[in-house]
């Protein structure tokens, strides 16, 4: 009794902080006008991505804790690992696309309102949902094809695709071939326009002479860069390690930090670490006292 108020109260927390911490960037990324920026702009799509990320997961297990009753129906299995995979692949291709916008405002000031121009920004984050779209889509479709026999119970606190394959009556190596293929080239992909985005940024960073922006260029790319390592460290880890019988049983606990610690550290980090939205933030709660 005690131990299942401890979890919800602890995951009450974690949602609504991520709720709170992610709509304030929004909120004060679309109200103030400094901040109507590409850099910005993606930043927002990000916390709307981490929004609709950990609703597809906390509020059911918030549920099934409050109602002591931890189930949930076929069609609604179907519907949470679709939309868990789909912002999971939207939020890894945002993230490569930040990297870029941070790549082409170091290393191309004088041409960056051209080549991020607004239509381009929508571009490229509509392209981030599509993206999720298609790799939802071949997931789901190829996890529930399997017939599923035997016991129906999940080691596992949402519908995720390791758990379910699983309880498999068939062999699965087509569907962790899967993975590791799609799942892989996505990650890859991304991975290495960040990677070789960021070596671009260090050279450049590295030329400006002191006192003249390298600090402010320093200071958002690690931010960025903080929240990239959350992400693909822990995904990674759990999708693209190497069975493991000692962890087989623990995958729940990995499972929490991507789903849920991550979304609600990345505003917290960006929000923190970043001036401009904190002199926003300021601006907006001092102009609503004015007001009262």
């Amino acid at each position: 009794m005690a131990l299942h108020a401890l979890y919800f109260v602890l995951f009450l927390f974690i949602y609504l902080g991520t709720l709170l911490g992610n709509i304030l960037i929004i909120f004060v990324s679309s109200m103030d006008c400094r901040l109507q920026i590409p850099m910005y702009y993606l930043l927002s799509n990000l916390s709307l991505m981490d929004i609709c990320y950990t609703t597809t997961t906390l509020p059911q297990i918030l549920t099934s804790l409050l109602l002591k009753c931890p189930t949930i129906s076929f069609p609604s299995c179907v519907a949470q690992q679709y939309f868990f995979l789909s912002l999971a692949a939207s939020e890894s291709s945002l993230l490569a696309t930040m990297a870029y916008d941070r790549y082409v405002a170091i290393c191309f000031p004088l041409n960056y309102v051209t080549i991020m121009n607004k239509e381009a920004c929508i571009k490229m984050t509509f392209a981030a949902w599509i993206i999720g779209c298609i790799y939802g889509v071949v997931h789901t479709a190829n996890t529930f094809r399997l017939p599923f026999c035997g016991s129906k119970i999940l080691n596992h606190f949402f519908c995720d695709i390791p758990p379910l394959l699983k309880i498999s009556c068939i062999d699965t190596y087509f569907n962790e071939v899967t993975i590791f293929v799609v799942g892989g080239f996505l990650m890859l992909g991304c991975f290495l326009l960040i990677f070789g985005s960021y070596m671009r940024i260090l050279s450049s960073v590295l030329s400006i002479p002191k006192g003249h922006g390298r600090e402010k260029a320093f200071s958002t790319c690690v931010s960025h860069l903080i929240v990239v390592l959350l992400f693909y460290g822990s995904g990674s880890f759990m999708y693209m390690r190497p069975k493991s019988n000692r962890l087989a049983d623990k995958e729940w606990l990995l499972s929490i930090f991507y789903t849920s610690i991550t979304p609600l550290l990345n505003p917290l980090i960006y929000s923190l670490r970043n001036k401009d939205i904190q002199e926003a933030l300021l601006k907006q709660i001092n102009r609503r006292m004015l007001q009262r």
